[in-house]
């Protein structure tokens, strides 16, 4: 996904490297360089100038002015600041001191938010959890059946007392899904919400109900990492509406310019903190920062 810009700050530091000494002129250029870089892989211009302005002032100072390779010191600065514009450090689940633990997915349709529950239920299950998906998307076409299938491939019961498709009631599902995954003793449930064309009033009030009939440990906003501003923008009105503690990247591996991905940790004050990246249900992790930043910058 970040290749293109890979491929333009390696030139950058590559030409930067050939030089001793780095004047003033030297930082104003680089800078400049790695600017135009961000702007073209689609992040956010308030990111962008914060980010460049971080740079730069490090960059004019002693850490830079008196190393010994003012060039390699430079690099370091920038992947520093690309680490902490991606979140800082890994941030992980937070879980129920009482079971079970209840993770609440949202996002817009077509991010991939019904697969990613498989797959971050199959990741919780690999660290020895027993985790229960649940079937609450009542409104997409075949949404329920997919949950089912998935569940299958993966091992993971899905509760799914509605069929889905228009019919049932999406609250009462979750609310009920709390004592059933008490009864049979899983310790963590996934609740798979009703994804949106657009910041749709009704859909958001129904996120709503089901957050405040399931109280949920986490609540986490499904981001297809190729959409570029507008998962921003979303990800905003979301966070304005309804609320979430994390966000999870889907389709890193897709080939857009994967701007949203650099900007939305920063804009929203909320973590990256799960990355899909391939159509397989081990193609799930959680998402590091400086590994990121260290892809990014090769």
């Amino acid at each position: 996904m970040f290749e293109t810009l890979s491929d333009r700050l390696s030139q950058v530091f590559s030409s930067l490297r050939q030089r001793g000494r780095l004047s003033p002129a030297d930082i104003d250029a680089t800078t400049r360089e790695i600017r135009i870089a961000l702007l073209e892989a689609d992040v956010a211009l308030p990111v962008v100038r914060q980010f460049i302005a971080k740079v730069r002032e490090r960059a004019s100072g002693s850490e830079v002015s008196e190393a010994l390779n003012p060039a390699q010191q430079i690099i370091k600065i920038v992947n520093e600041e690309l680490v902490e514009i991606l979140g800082g450090e890994a941030r992980r689940l937070n879980f129920a001191k009482v079971p079970p633990t209840v993770i609440m997915l949202a996002g817009l349709q077509g991010a991939g938010k019904t697969s990613m529950a498989a797959k971050l239920a199959v990741w919780l299950k690999s660290q020895g959890n027993t985790p229960m998906m649940v079937a609450a998307d009542l409104q997409r076409p075949n949404a329920v059946q997919q949950l089912q299938v998935l569940g299958e491939r993966a091992g993971v019961p899905v509760y799914a007392p509605s069929p889905g498709n228009g019919v049932g009631d999406p609250v009462e599902v979750a609310r009920q899904s709390v004592d059933e995954a008490r009864r049979l003793m899983h310790n963590i449930i996934i609740i798979d919400t009703a994804g949106r064309l657009g910041v749709d009033q009704e859909l958001m009030q129904q996120a709503i109900d089901i957050r405040d009939a399931v109280d949920p440990d986490e609540i986490l906003f499904v981001v297809d990492a190729m959409i570029g501003q507008d998962a921003v923008q979303t990800a905003q009105a979301f966070l304005d509406g309804v609320g979430y503690d994390g966000v999870v990247l889907t389709k890193l591996d897709g080939d857009a310019r994967g701007g949203a991905a650099l900007s939305i940790a920063q804009l929203t004050g909320r973590p990256v903190m799960f990355a899909s990246s391939g159509e397989k249900l081990e193609d799930f992790d959680l998402f590091h920062p400086d590994r990121m930043a260290s892809r990014i910058l090769d």
